[in-house]
């Protein structure tokens, strides 16, 4: 397919379903703001390739004055997957930065059963390093709106707590540097479409959970959302508004900035 008509069919056929969330994503949350450089963080998945060509066009678009920067890390690759994100690339016209690390190495070393969360913490932490050698003052990550969602019954099921992926973090390791999430309001099965359309065959992470090698939490996690889904046709819309709705007067204890507070604590208030 012609360069032309991939990126006419993001901002009309596929307009209503990746391009205005992206954009109410960005301007719901204030993602963007004047003189930014962003890093565009591409793992050659299908996630981070369509972000990517999203940022091309609201760049040509958009008033604001901000700069984009194309950042891929390579955790690991074989030369076959290396190569494939390459060729992708080029053919969606997307002017990368290659920085090579050993991430998926190192983290299947620490921890071979469940490598998972261990790579994507150092993963994030290489980005942000890449990002600020590279001028930029914000990394952009391709987390959809089902990213959100799994999220959420990650950390209940898991670790027995309510977080989701914020649409933007304030790094606490590197200064002045903050994480966006443009995509959340991105429904997964579009940029399956979307990609398909394209005839674009992108990269899972290429390791050895992606492969099948290993069970994820994640995997489960899809996996039972699909399952109740077939009951409860809403499921992931009010999983994903139970983030939006949380009454603090009905929760037994919460968090903020590392404090840790009980209802108990304002109970006679009232």
């Amino acid at each position: 397919m012609e360069l032309k008509e991939m990126e006419r069919a993001l901002v009309k056929r596929y307009r209503a379903k990746i391009f205005k969330p992206f954009i109410q994503a960005i301007n719901t949350y204030d993602l963007i703001e004047e003189n930014d450089v962003i890093g565009v963080c591409i793992s050659g998945g299908k996630d981070s390739l369509t972000m990517a060509k999203l940022f091309q066009e609201i760049k040509r678009h958009n008033q604001k004055n901000f700069e984009v920067k194309y950042l891929v890390m390579d955790p690991g690759y074989n030369e076959e997957n290396i190569k494939k994100l390459i060729d992708n690339c080029d053919k969606l016209n997307i002017p990368i930065t290659i920085k090579v690390s050993n991430v998926f190495e190192v983290a299947n070393k620490l921890n071979p059963e469940k490598p998972c969360y261990m790579c994507a913490r150092m993963r994030r932490g290489f980005l942000y390093e890449f990002a600020q050698e590279q001028g930029c003052n914000k990394i952009a990550l391709g987390h959809h709106k089902n990213d959100v969602i799994e999220t959420i019954l990650l950390n209940i099921f898991y670790n027995g707590t309510f977080k989701t992926m914020m649409p933007k973090l304030k790094s606490t390791n590197f200064k002045n540097m903050e994480l966006i999430r443009p995509m959340t309001f991105v429904e997964e099965k579009s940029i399956i479409n979307y990609m398909k359309y394209c005839e674009i065959e992108a990269l899972s992470c290429a390791c050895r959970v992606a492969s099948k090698d290993l069970d994820s939490y994640r995997k489960k996690i899809k996996e039972l959302i699909a399952s109740l889904k077939k009951e409860f046709k809403d499921i992931e819309k009010c999983i994903y508004n139970s983030a939006n709705n949380i009454n603090l007067d009905c929760a037994l204890g919460w968090k903020h900035k590392g404090q840790e507070y009980s209802f108990l604590n304002f109970y006679d208030e009232e």
